[in-house]
């Protein structure tokens, strides 16, 4: 298992997977921060002023650690990011599964009437997840690598 984990073509794939992703989330929220600012709010979970702040960083750390991802720089502090926001995306979207709230996930689309979270929202976030955990304990092996 421990050099299945290790696999550099795995983890080049988790990386590109994982890059190509966030970048194309990132690209219609940086469209439409307001629609997605909306969105955020919709979670219930943060104040007016905080959900217009997260809509208007959010969409361009997505976008700079996915590309970061895909050139293979900063790949430790990248996937730390992305895996720090899956965690935040993973309790959001929890919690308003557990409210029984339905509401558009915001992930991809500012549109009205997109996808609604549910247990494959859910799923997908927790596997993005362990590929950007992967990533980022290939990265730390790595630096421990080039510094021994």
């Amino acid at each position: 298992m421990k050099k299945l984990l290790g696999n550099r073509w795995l983890l080049l794939l988790c990386r590109l997977v994982l890059g190509v992703v966030f970048v194309y989330a990132s690209i219609d929220k940086i469209q439409h921060p307001a629609a997605f600012a909306k969105q955020v709010y919709n979670y219930q979970m943060l104040s007016v002023t905080a959900s217009n702040l997260f809509a208007v960083t959010l969409p361009w750390m997505e976008l700079f650690a996915g590309l970061a991802l895909i050139v293979g720089v900063f790949k430790g502090e990248s996937s730390l990011l992305l895996s720090t926001l899956l965690v935040i995306f993973v309790a959001a979207i929890s919690v308003n599964l557990y409210r029984g709230v339905n509401l558009d996930c915001g992930c991809f689309s500012t549109a009205e009437g997109g996808r609604s979270i549910g247990m494959l929202t859910l799923a997908q976030d927790v596997g993005l997840l362990a590929a950007g955990l992967l990533v980022l304990r290939g990265a730390m092996l790595g630096r421990r690598q080039l510094a021994g």
